[in-house]
């Protein structure tokens, strides 16, 4: 069987240099392994930057995907991948020579097809250090120490997952209504796709061991980041939610519940402003920012816009 690793990417020419290098030197027969750079229209030299690995085997093949979006690039990948397994990382990721063995061990060994999804281990480190008021928010995922099926409540994250082509064939691709495109810090494409794999009756395991280190720069612990991160990602959470059974219902509960926690929050903060915590003060702010995108799609749903 033969692997594609597929890495779509934004803007982000020097982290990926660094994420290339670690793919090229895998410790996997070269012959069953394609890199695909999907770059989904940056202005940087993420092109040159590919053309850097041209003597690797294997060598990055390079994509140009002009629809703005995380899961139009991964669809592209999908499309052009030669692999029986479509691993997916983040452009930002560092690999140890094993990692590809040891997410793509699971589907390689299941012949019976009721594996759906394999989600590795996801590690945050922050080059530019870690402010403390962020720091409840990073952690590695460890939703289980061993290899193996994860309970329904437990979803990989998309820097580091990998399906069997197959899957895609039978499912679909990725939703790109949940799209994370420049501009917006929407998240869901992961969680829906997980969602549809699942109510097929299939099996998504954990492999602690394919662990990569996920690298956040300065830029992702600011309040700025944060707080539009916590908006945007409760925005996707709604547009995923509109379209299951009962949505109505649930949605209007929740509108009422972030009402109260958006008030509730915001009085948090001023409490920490006044007494000089502003760590503390972030915190809340960005939790009732969250609450406020929740408040901003709810309606917007419910009467059929996005």
């Amino acid at each position: 069987m033969k692997i594609t690793v597929a890495i779509p990417t934004y803007n982000r020419a020097a982290f990926l240099r660094q994420t290339l290098a670690g793919i090229v030197a895998q410790q996997f027969p070269r012959d069953f392994f394609e890199i695909l750079v999907i770059d989904n229209n940056s202005p940087d030299d993420t092109r040159a930057v590919v053309a850097e690995f041209a003597t690797a085997r294997p060598a990055p093949r390079y994509f140009l995907e002009t629809q703005q979006g995380l899961d139009h690039a991964r669809n592209r990948a999908i499309a052009e991948a030669a692999g029986d397994i479509i691993v997916f990382g983040d452009d930002d990721i560092l690999v140890s020579p094993d990692w590809l063995a040891q997410i793509a061990a699971p589907l390689l060994a299941d012949s019976t097809r009721r594996i759906g999804a394999v989600g590795g281990e996801v590690i945050p480190i922050f080059p530019h250090g870690l402010p403390a008021w962020v720091a409840e928010w990073h952690a590695p995922l460890a939703l289980r120490p061993d290899l193996g099926p994860l309970p329904a409540r437990h979803s990989p994250m998309g820097a580091n997952f990998a399906f069997p082509a197959w899957v895609f064939a039978q499912l679909g691709a990725f939703h790109t209504a949940l799209d994370r495109a420049a501009g917006n810090y929407f998240s869901g494409g992961d969680s829906e796709m997980i969602r549809r794999v699942r109510a097929a009756g299939l099996e998504v395991w954990f492999a602690p061991a394919a662990a990569v280190r996920h690298q956040m720069p300065a830029s992702r612990t600011t309040f700025r980041y944060a707080a539009r991160h916590a908006f945007d990602s409760a925005r996707s959470r709604v547009i995923d939610r509109a379209g299951q059974p009962g949505a109505a219902a649930y949605l209007s509960g929740r509108f009422l519940g972030n009402v109260v926690k958006a008030l509730g929050f915001a009085l948090l903060a001023l409490a920490n402003t006044l007494v000089f915590r502003r760590g503390a003060a972030k915190k809340a702010l960005v939790r009732a920012w969250r609450s406020c995108g929740y408040l901003y799609q709810i309606p917007r749903s419910l009467t059929g816009r996005i």
